[in-house]
């Protein structure tokens, strides 16, 4: 074989991305180019390897916004582009069920192109499934048929399809892509004998927090969808097991359905509440603000009263060109050093105040060929309860949480502490608390001004995401909400997805005459954003009403608190 990429035929499923199989998820994790459709969900490509090319060809059932055989062309250019590479080409429902995967498959053989199917779960068995309705069952259907509702002769235009035959088929008839011709095959069907009350469902967005069913029979089927307002995607199903979805139909309707909501936390922290709301209900688009580094080595912040050339232990690794550029100051206003954990005996008091802090000093700490041990007689303290969390993973219990889960609750905190007896040579002498803050490069100075004998350490850096991708900023288009768990991620939303927000002198885009009708931000662009907002914390709270955000704030700072809140929400103005 030439020296061309690989390329995988990948069936993304009906939708709910729980149903992308484990091998497709593994290649999108590190495929090179992605070929993806209209009907992948967001959340399947939020799957893929994010440095990944993303090339949309998606097809509406009207226009078709690439021409399959241009499609074919495009897995053969890339396979070449990218010798050795992974091309995965992604498809709704499974590649090969109406999915012209075998005409690609056709193509990438007679260019020499090695490829792999991916076999996905079928629209036509699932979707039914989430509906209740069991596509085969034993007295009512044994057999099931999977027709393409909308494919046409090229001799005459018209729908090729056996009517004879299959109205005489005592099986299930499930039709795919056949809304816009559902009502000719349903007055064909009886013209060809079958009875006009067949039991016929169709299923709109399968699978998915929108998920509709809309019951009907075949003599009401073409009035029932312009009734209804049904449209695709959605399959149709008839036969006597659609009765049983009456009975069966387990996808109950979860307080977050049908609701999008954007969330902006860092990628490694946004699975939790992902999850949380998904299980909700939720449709979630995964959209991170922000991303956190470890530094290799801590970092010593300057205060105005400490000279940075003091005597001090240094790191003993080198401290990277990526350390020394988060800790530039272009105003020389402050300056840092790297820091060493020998130094840690100088200190009473460890106080953390986010989980990104907790996992790097741990990292670097270890990396340092120390552990925990280092911390015997240290108390401990943590800014509120989801960083008290983190810190037990590690085996760490807090001394000091504030009821006040902030920055400013911790630091009145512990500049309230007594000071602490120490006996030195038969005297007794209390010393203030010595305090070290285990910070990022972006923490502003509330705790240094409430805590001025403290000691900050820079452990992590904070980087702003500069752009999105086209398919996430249109999947953020047009969602409910925005959820926000810290200022930095608003600052950064605002910055990437509403610069192009046209605004009057104020930010406030309740009074912004670009404010649409239904309550979204528009841009120059005419696509719509979401202004209402969920948040966790106070000071986030304030971050998003400065820009115009309608905020709804978490009780507690923790998730738990923020999803209760968010359901709440929605269960009193649904």
């Amino acid at each position: 074989m030439a020296n061309f990429g690989h390329v995988y035929l990948i069936g993304a499923g009906p939708g709910d991305p729980g149903l992308l199989t484990l091998r497709g998820k593994d290649i999108l994790e590190k495929a090179d180019v992605v070929v993806y459709d209209r009907l992948v969900s967001q959340a399947i490509l939020g799957m893929c390897n994010p440095k990944a090319k993303m090339v949309d060809v998606g097809k509406m059932p009207t226009h078709h916004k690439v021409k399959q055989s241009e499609i074919n062309k495009l897995l053969v250019q890339f396979a070449k582009e990218y010798p050795q590479g992974v091309i995965a080409r992604l498809k709704g429902g499974d590649p090969f069920v109406f999915g012209r995967g075998g005409e690609e498959a056709l193509e990438l053989v007679a260019a020499g192109v090695e490829f792999d199917v991916v076999p996905g779960i079928t629209s036509a068995i699932s979707v039914p499934a989430y509906a209740g309705i069991p596509v085969s069952h034993r007295g009512i259907a044994t057999s099931f048929h999977i027709i393409t509702g909308h494919e046409k002769a090229e001799s005459n235009g018209e729908l090729s399809l056996d009517f004879e035959n299959l109205a005489k088929c005592p099986g299930t008839l499930i039709f795919l892509m056949g809304i816009a011709n559902m009502d000719f095959i349903a007055k064909r069907l009886i013209e060809c004998g079958k009875d006009p009350k067949t039991p016929l469902a169709f299923i709109e967005k399968g699978t998915t927090p929108y998920q509709r069913t809309v019951m009907a029979t075949l003599e009401t089927a073409g009035e029932t969808i312009v009734r209804e307002n049904v449209t695709a995607p959605a399959i149709t199903i008839m036969g006597g097991v659609v009765e049983l979805g009456k009975t069966l139909a387990w996808k109950k309707n979860l307080p977050l359905s049908g609701k999008r909501l954007v969330v902006t936390r860092a990628a490694k922290q946004a699975s939790g509440i992902s999850a949380r709301l998904s299980a909700l209900g939720a449709e979630v688009i995964e959209t991170p603000m922000i991303e956190t580094r470890t530094l290799e080595c801590p970092l010593v912040m300057a205060q105005a009263h400490d000279s940075i050339g003091s005597a001090m232990p240094v790191c003993e690794q080198p401290v990277t060109a990526l350390a020394s550029h988060v800790i530039a100051n272009p105003e020389g206003a402050r300056q840092s050093r790297p820091a060493d954990f020998s130094s840690l005996a100088n200190f009473d008091i460890l106080a953390f105040t986010s989980t990104n802090g907790v996992e790097s000093f741990f990292k670097q700490l270890l990396a340092s060929g120390r552990d925990i041990r280092i911390l015997a007689g240290k108390k401990i303290a943590s800014v509120g309860k989801i960083t008290e969390k983190k810190l037990l993973e590690y085996g760490i219990r807090c001394d000091y949480v504030p009821e006040d889960h902030t920055g400013e609750g911790l630091g009145k905190l512990l500049a309230a502490l007594n000071p602490i007896p120490q006996s030195t040579e038969g005297a007794t002498s209390y010393p203030i608390p010595r305090i070290l803050l285990l910070q990022g490069n972006l923490a502003d100075d509330t705790l240094l001004n409430l805590l001025p004998q403290a000691t900050r350490w820079v452990v992590y850096e904070t980087l702003p995401v500069s752009e999105l991708p086209d398919w996430k900023r249109e999947a953020v288009e047009n969602a409910d909400a925005v959820v926000f768990a810290s200022t930095s991620a608003v600052e950064n939303y605002c910055s990437v997805i509403l610069s192009g927000v046209r605004s009057t002198e104020s930010k406030d885009l309740n009074r912004d005459s670009s404010t649409t009708p239904n309550g979204f931000a528009q841009n120059d662009n005419n696509a719509c954003y979401p202004r209402k907002s969920f948040c966790i914390g106070r000071m986030t709270e304030s971050a998003a009403k400065s820009h115009g955000f309608e905020t709804v704030t978490s009780d507690e700072t923790t998730m738990d608190s923020l999803v209760k809140k968010i359901v709440e929400f929605y269960t009193k103005n649904s």
